[in-house]
């Protein structure tokens, strides 16, 4: 089946617009119908409903979703593994944003440093969407900060990331930060529970963020407080830009490396992620190339 397909039903699944889909592809949006028809009648059900001003996808089409992702990796990767040729290798490597924020892009360029000839398909994704691809094999390897408990998934602590309450205002108090200004990082279920548990009686935040690099621009922007990353903030310590808030307790996260239990690059995955606990270590803004 021609791999186009897959493509057009998962452009149009994003965009849930044919025209839309049609300038993403560079195609007319006769073609994008026709693809889809050509795709429904194969497969011999409806995989959207067309409404007047919307497009939703039918039980089958969010079915259908799961198997066409999968053959778009998979065909990615066979391409990008015929043209390395047969002497190199490859690693498709996926993590949550939350960890992309603690120290993965960091160590993206570690692993490249040490290995130079190796192949990266970096990715990220929600930690579902991640497990999810991990257990389908189109990842070899995942960072997350709350891992599932599967017995075909093998789990490696790999780092522990502090987070602490900042401010820009040296002498605030944690009742006055965790006012109105105060700003609801997505650290995981794990983290919010800690920190209702910390501060029972804080008021529901006004302003939540999912990106903790997002949060600290908005800090420094316009005031405020959050819990962030020690790692993140080296520079802005340094420079009193950014002061820890007195008497908030700072709070650990632990950072996991996850991968299926059987596979065929288990000794090129256990060697990688070693470089990960000593890349999120060092601050972010006054790393040193090691040796």
């Amino acid at each position: 089946m021609d791999i186009e397909l897959f493509r057009t039903f998962l452009e149009v699944e994003r965009l849930r617009h044919f025209r839309k889909a049609a300038d993403e592809l560079f195609i007319t949006q006769a073609a994008v119908s026709s693809r889809i028809k050509l795709l429904e009648e194969t497969l011999g059900a409806p995989l959207f409903i067309r409404q007047r001003r919307q497009i939703d996808l039918t039980p089958e089409g969010h079915r259908f979703k799961r198997y066409a992702e999968r053959m778009i990796s998979e065909w990615r990767k066979a391409r990008h593994d015929v043209s390395l040729g047969q002497s190199a290798s490859q690693l498709a490597v996926g993590g949550t944003i939350r960890v992309w924020d603690a120290g993965m892009q960091e160590w993206v360029h570690d692993v490249h440093r040490h290995y130079p000839d190796l192949a990266l398909i970096l990715e990220y994704h929600t930690p579902e969407t991640l497990v999810r691809r991990l257990l389908d094999g189109q990842l070899d390897l995942g960072f997350i900060m709350e891992p599932p408990q599967l017995d075909v998934l093998e789990i490696v602590e790999v780092a522990q990331l502090e987070l602490v309450m900042v401010s820009k205002d040296p002498d605030i108090t944690v009742e006055q930060a965790l006012g109105d200004g105060y700003i609801m990082v997505d650290w995981g279920l794990s983290f919010s529970l800690q920190h209702r548990r910390l501060y029972p009686d804080a008021h529901e935040p006004a302003l939540r963020m999912s990106n903790a690099s997002v949060a600290l621009d908005f800090i420094l922007e316009f005031g405020g407080a959050a819990y962030l990353a020690t790692r993140e903030i080296t520079e802005e310590i340094a420079n009193a830009e950014l002061f820890v808030v007195n008497q908030a307790k700072p709070v650990q996260r632990t950072i996991y490396a996850i991968h299926p239990v059987r596979t065929d690059r288990l000794e090129l995955i256990q060697e990688t992620i070693g470089e990960f606990n000593y890349r999120v270590s060092l601050p972010k803004k006054l790393r040193r190339r090691r040796t």
